[in-house]
């Protein structure tokens, strides 16, 4: 008799591995992801990517606004009479008495090499913290975040200047091509899971939007993970005359100059540590992005400006 798997999770992220254990024939009993959000200002409804691909798939949705202290999510969830539960991303701490529920457990696939980058950013902070590599874990959810043991993990470099979105990209098709063998794994008993060294762990809180904000005194290497970790939002930004902008894209150069100084009419700006930040595409508040050609023509942000 086939194995029934519940799937819960909500970004673009987790969109291949749902797909991936569909098309190779794992009977998905039940999808669960955040509920649809308003727009600010509320003309439009928003529907979570995973909301999406599963009403394309005629599968049976959940959206709960909350799991916490939810009677009726709970009996619906123990009605389902599930093997396994497979969470990316759901953004939900789930209840341990859900976690009772699975013949098999609920295992979680985090993106990072744990116990490094435990928590809601991992992506980020691992490019902001110029790491070589990431990967993803294959792990066992316990009551505390992202503390469960781990039966694999896969590992990939971050080349250089590839920002967030890129690496989000390339861990999820990794993560959809191995959650299959993982599962054959979990089912027939041979998955070993071993323990996280917690003395090892470091943590990954959400990203807050003041963190944006770029200081010129910093290493341009630091900026450009900045840029590259926030990319596409919150995003890396710096103020000129009361305005924001948000770069989008640069890469390292070598001009020299104070801090913050303008090197060129091109926006290369002058950083800590005798390098240099130049700037190839930028989004000025309340517009449209633009490449740094297009963005010259009416910027005010000449050579010898400071920011």
């Amino acid at each position: 008799m086939a194995k029934k798997i519940v799937f819960m999770g909500t970004p673009m992220f987790s969109v291949p591995i749902l797909k991936s254990l569909y098309q190779n024939g794992y009977p998905i009993e039940c999808v669960y992801t955040q509920p649809p959000q308003k727009s600010q200002r509320g003309q439009k409804i928003n529907k979570s990517p995973i909301q999406k691909i599963s009403e394309t798939l005629n599968l049976e949705l959940r959206s709960p606004d909350s799991l916490k202290e939810n009677k009726e999510e709970l009996e619906h969830f123990k009605s389902l009479n599930a093997d396994l539960a497979i969470v990316v991303a759901y953004g939900q701490i789930i209840p341990k008495e859900f976690l009772k529920l699975t013949k098999k457990g609920f295992i979680n696939i985090h993106a990072s090499i744990l116990p490094k980058w435990r928590g809601a950013a991992p992506i980020q902070r691992s490019i902001m913290n110029l790491d070589k590599e990431t990967g993803i874990s294959i792990m066992k959810i316990g009551e505390e975040l992202d503390t469960g043991p781990v039966c694999n993990i896969y590992k990939i470099n971050i080349e250089n200047n590839l920002n967030a979105d890129d690496i989000s990209e390339k861990l999820s098709s990794l993560a959809a091509e191995k959650i299959l063998d993982n599962v054959d794994d979990i089912y027939d008993d041979k998955a070993k899971f071993i323990e996280q060294d917690n003395s090892s762990a470091t943590y990954a809180p959400k990203i807050q939007k003041s963190e944006g904000q770029i200081n010129w005194k910093d290493d341009a290497k630091i900026i450009i993970g900045k840029i590259n970790g926030l990319y596409p939002a919150p995003g890396a930004y710096f103020m000129f005359n009361g305005e924001r902008y948000k770069i989008l894209k640069a890469e390292i150069g070598q001009g020299q100059g104070k801090p913050g100084e303008v090197l060129s009419d091109y926006l290369e700006i002058s950083c800590g540590g005798k390098k240099s930040v130049k700037i190839s595409e930028i989004q000025r508040q309340g517009k449209k992005p633009q490449n740094i050609g297009e963005f010259i023509l009416g910027s005010q942000i000449k050579k010898g400006s400071f920011l």
